[in-house]
């Protein structure tokens, strides 16, 4: 595997950089990272974090993390040893409002729009529909990049059952506001819901009369609304998904896929940089995080070590050099089979571009943290995950 040139300098010049990768695996405190790196090297930034902890906010000295872009103080940034010639915003993504926005400005007149979003029908499908939040994140990324004000937006993608449902959602979005199912049940207005709304009436009002008992008239009355609404708007959904899609696999964007030394987040990283590189996404590289370096020392062995311990003065020197011979072999073998994974995930990719950022002794939420993991991306690694010159 060739060196890995700067992460920091290969992303410069993009205009959107998603993090993905399996939940778990560190894309939120790589996501500001990022986002921190780019921003010292001077591009406006904004970063968009969908991490439900919000320790973004935190690290980044944030009282509260909202839907709108909030300036990170750069005084602040400086006192962790980075100086940023750009400037970075954080917001943290808000599912909801983000929907509301799509729905205003894809209602045909505001009477539709103000139906839409006081209807309680659309209050439990803005939350429930399967892929939303990941559609959400990517048509917030579109609205900062449409709005001009950023260089760059880096995206925190959503926590995921899989990797691959982010790449998903547009096309199931689409499938959801087009599809016959949802106009079949809903839809008094939406072509072949005309025909379930009759089928229901058939017979008298027998059908009817079943599902108000279940359900209560006033649903099915929101029901009706909600989808006479809706009528109208399912080609600038579809047009809207389209566009988000194009976005991601623009030439200005890079992915950057995230994953740890573990069997199933290799795994699943193999899967979705495969999966980018087969449908012609933009993949700019891959971070190995949370990697046990090898432990130093001599290796002095027990008995040597107990000797030291008892001129020392050491309660039970014995037993507490083996303990200690134990961990440092337990150690090794951890920072070994970490190696191993990383030549692995390394090989199975074909040896892309790569950055290891080290296991931490404690979590980076605080500045300082964060410039760590930076200059950690700002490294050049070999295929053994030891710095390289």
């Amino acid at each position: 595997m060739r060196p890995d040139p700067d992460l920091i300098g290969l992303l410069g010049g993009c205009r959107v950089v998603v993090v993905a990768g399996a939940g778990g695996v560190g894309k939120t405190t790589l996501s500001a990272a990022i986002a921190l790196g780019l921003a010292a090297r001077g591009a406006r930034v904004a970063v968009v974090t969908i991490d439900p902890a919000r320790r973004l906010a935190t690290a980044l000295g944030i009282p509260q993390l909202g839907d709108e872009p909030h300036p990170v103080d750069p005084e602040r940034i400086r006192g962790a040893g980075v100086a940023m010639a750009g400037t970075l915003d954080a917001l943290h993504l808000d599912p909801r409002a983000t929907f509301d926005r799509l729905i205003a400005r894809e209602a045909p007149d505001a009477a539709a729009r103000d139906r839409i979003l006081r209807n309680r029908i659309y209050h439990h499908l803005a939350g429930a529909v399967a892929g939303a939040q990941e559609f959400m994140a990517v048509e917030r990324l579109h609205e900062l990049v449409d709005a001009g004000d950023y260089d760059v937006v880096v995206l925190d993608t959503p926590p995921a059952r899989n990797a691959l449902d982010f790449l998903d959602a547009p096309e199931r979005m689409t499938r959801f506001v087009e599809g016959r199912g949802l106009r079949l049940l809903l839809g008094p207005r939406a072509g072949a819901g005309r025909a379930g709304w009759r089928a229901m009436q058939v017979g008298g009002h027998i059908v009817m009369s079943a599902v108000s008992r279940l359900t209560g008239t006033q649903l099915l009355t929101d029901i009706s609304e909600f989808l006479q609404s809706f009528d109208g708007m399912y080609q600038g959904f579809s047009q809207r998904a389209s566009a988000v899609g194009s976005l991601l696999a623009s030439d200005s964007t890079r992915f950057v896929i995230v994953t740890g030394p573990r069997a199933e987040p290799a795994r699943e990283a193999a899967l979705l940089w495969q999966r980018l590189r087969d449908e012609h996404y933009p993949v700019g590289a891959l971070v190995v995080n949370r990697v046990h370096d090898v432990p130093g020392g001599d290796g002095l062995p027990p008995d040597g070590l107990a000797a030291l311990l008892r001129e020392a003065g050491a309660a039970d020197p014995e037993g507490l050099a083996d303990r200690a011979a134990e961990a440092l072999a337990a150690a090794r073998a951890r920072a070994a089979a970490d190696r191993h994974a990383v030549r692995a995930v390394a090989s199975a990719l074909g040896n892309p571009p790569m950055a290891i950022v080290p296991a931490l002794d404690d979590d980076p939420v605080e500045v300082a943290g964060l410039a760590r993991v930076m200059r950690e991306l700002e490294g050049t690694h070999d295929a053994t995950g030891q710095r390289g010159p």
